[in-house]
């Protein structure tokens, strides 16, 4: 699969792809793992913008609140909720 995005869109999607099957993180965890910790909401706004849901997994990412958050894919939060739930995450 050839990704198309910003190179910052792309180092966000590459690091979601890393994210085990069944584990969470936060989008300042992921802001910290890109080495951008101050750009939580650049993060939010890359994973937003992902075309490739779910194949890079951005149903993985929640608030640091432990809400949701939003989800690009088709069928919205919905879909989140469902795959996390697949998963065996318990929100």
């Amino acid at each position: 699969m050839i990704l198309k995005g910003t190179k910052f869109q792309l180092k966000v999607w590459k690091y979601l792809k890393t994210i085990p099957e069944g584990q969470i993180r936060t989008y300042s965890e992921v802001a910290k793992a890109i080495k951008k910790p101050k750009a939580v909401r650049a993060v939010a706004n890359a994973i937003g913008k992902n075309p490739y849901a779910p194949k890079i997994p951005c149903h993985r990412v929640i608030r640091s609140d432990g809400s949701l958050g939003g989800y690009s894919g088709k069928g919205g939060i919905n879909t989140k909720r469902k795959l996390l739930k697949l998963e065996g995450v318990l929100l």
